[in-house]
C-alpha cells in the first residue's frame, strides 16, 4: 500500500504526544501539498474580484475561477460550463435548489422522496419546501444491511412523485444507493432526481451523464479541497428555469429601481463576490485525485475497510452497525463500545492521537429508525494505512479500562 500520507503536512503531525492518526474524512479530508500550494499561490499572485475588473489582476482572477469551473465540468462528466454552480458547500447547494427549484416546480398534493440515509442537508430543505407547498415527504427504508430494497424504490415513487432527492452514499453506514434503479423509476413518472454526492466523490467516479441524474451536489472540504467550496450540477434547461436564490451584485444583468433582469447561467445562481480561492483549491483537487485515480483510491479503501471491519469484529464488546463486509459500501464505519457514550471513546482515543467522530451525523432520523441516539464513526481515506487501523483497535480497547469496567 503506497505511503500518500507523505503528501499531507498535519498528517506528520503530532496530538497529545502521538502521531495524529485521522479518522474522519467523511467530515473533511485533509488537504495535499498540491491543493496547499495552489491556493496559497492564487493569493499570493492572482488575488482580486473576478468578472467586475478591467485591469490585468481581475481578469487572471476571472480566468481562474472559470478555469476552475471547467475542470469541475470534466472531473463530473458534465456537458456545459454553464450546469456548474459553486456554491459554499452541499448544503447549500440542496437549499439553493429546495427554494429555487422546489418551492416554484412542487404544489398541493405532490411527493418529494427521500431516504431515511440522508444528512440533514437534504431533507430539511425538502421539509421546508413540503410544509410551504403542502406536498407530502415520503421516505425510503432500508433493510438489515443497510441499503434500499428494491420494492421500497417500486412502491414509494409514484405518479405523484415530482422529485427524489438521494444520497448516493450514507455518511453513517456507508452503503451506496442504487442509483441508476432510482432514477430510472423516477424519469419513469416524470419526476427529477438530486443526488447528494458529498461521501461518494471523495471515493469513486461520479459521471453526472451516465448516472442521469438531473441534479448532484458536493463540498470541496470532503475531497481535498479547501472549505467553503461547494459545487450544484444541474441540467442547463432546468436551471434555466428556475429563479436566483441569492441575489445583489455579479448575478444581474440590468438593474432598475423596481426590477432587475438576472445574469446568464452560472452567474445568475452565484451572487456576491466568490470563493476564487476555493475554486482553485477544488480544481487543483480534482487534479490531484485524478493523478493518483479512482481505481488506486477504491482498492486501497476497499482493503483499508475489509481489515478495520475484521479488526473490529474481533473486539466482543464492540457492536458495528450496517453491512460487516467490504462489498458494496465505502470506508465508513459506525460502531459502539458497550456501556461507553460515543462521546467519552471519541475523547479517550483523542488521548491517543487518534480522532474519530461521534454523536448522530447529522442524520437524526436515520439513527432513530436505528433505535440509537448516537454511534462512534471511523471513515478512511486513502491516505490512512493498516496501522492507522491497528492504532485505532489498540485505543479502543482501552475504552472500558478508562471508564472503570475493568475490561
Amino acid at each position: 500500500m503506497k505511503r500518500y500520507k507523505d503528501d499531507f503536512p498535519i498528517l506528520q503531525t503530532t496530538v497529545n504526544g502521538h502521531p495524529l492518526v485521522y479518522l474522519d474524512s467523511a467530515a473533511t479530508a485533509q488537504k495535499p501539498n498540491p491543493v496547499i500550494d495552489a491556493v496559497a499561490a492564487y493569493y499570493r499572485e492572482t488575488n482580486a474580484n473576478p468578472h467586475r475588473g478591467n485591469y490585468d489582476l481581475s481578469v487572471r482572477a476571472t480566468e481562474a475561477y472559470e478555469q476552475s469551473r471547467e475542470v469541475i465540468r470534466k472531473f463530473i462528466g458534465a456537458e456545459k460550463s454553464e450546469e456548474i454552480i459553486f456554491t459554499r458547500n452541499t448544503t447549500e447547494s440542496f437549499n439553493l435548489l429546495a427554494y429555487s427549484y422546489g418551492m416554484n416546480f412542487i404544489g398541493k398534493g405532490d411527493e418529494i422522496v427521500i431516504s431515511i440515509l440522508e444528512h440533514h442537508s437534504n431533507l430539511i430543505p425538502w421539509q421546508q419546501v413540503a410544509k410551504a407547498k403542502g406536498a407530502t415527504l415520503k421516505y425510503l427504508y432500508i433493510n438489515n444491511e443497510g441499503e434500499i430494497p428494491d420494492e421500497e424504490i417500486e412502491n414509494k415513487i409514484t405518479e405523484k412523485t415530482k422529485l427524489v432527492s438521494i444520497t448516493h452514499v450514507s455518511n453513517v453506514l456507508g452503503s451506496i444507493s442504487p442509483v441508476e434503479k432510482i432514477v430510472k423509476k423516477a424519469h419513469s413518472v416524470g419526476a427529477v432526481v438530486a443526488l447528494d454526492c458529498a461521501q461518494s466523490i471523495p471515493h469513486f467516479e461520479i459521471d453526472v451523464k451516465k448516472l442521469g441524474v438531473d441534479f448532484a451536489a458536493f463540498s470541496g472540504h470532503k475531497m481535498l479541497a479547501p472549505m467553503g467550496i461547494g459545487v450544484l450540477y444541474g441540467r442547463e434547461e432546468l436551471l434555466d428555469k428556475m429563479p436566483p436564490f441569492f441575489t445583489g451584485g455579479d448575478m444581474i444583468e440590468y438593474v432598475y429601481e423596481q426590477d432587475f433582469t438576472a445574469a446568464p447561467l452560472p452567474q445568475k445562481f452565484e451572487a456576491g463576490t466568490q470563493n476564487v480561492g476555493g475554486a482553485v483549491g477544488i480544481a487543483a483537487a480534482a487534479h490531484y485525485i485524478e493523478k493518483i485515480g479512482y481505481e488506486n483510491i477504491i482498492k486501497t479503501e476497499t482493503e483499508l475497510t475489509k481489515y478495520a471491519l475484521e479488526k473490529l469484529s474481533t473486539v466482543p464488546y464492540i457492536t458495528i452497525y450496517g453491512k460487516k463486509n467490504s462489498v458494496g459500501r465505502c470506508g465508513v464505519i459506525s460502531f459502539n463500545i458497550k456501556d461507553a457514550h460515543p462521546h467519552d471513546v471519541a475523547s479517550i482515543v483523542d488521548a491517543g492521537g487518534v480522532a474519530i467522530r461521534s454523536g448522530h451525523h447529522c442524520a437524526q432520523p436515520l439513527l432513530r429508525y436505528l433505535g440509537l441516539n448516537a454511534t462512534c464513526r471511523a471513515s478512511f481515506y486513502f491516505y490512512n494505512t493498516f496501522e492507522d487501523v491497528d492504532i485505532l483497535v489498540e485505543n479502543l480497547k482501552s475504552v472500558r479500562k478508562w471508564l472503570g469496567y475493568g475490561a
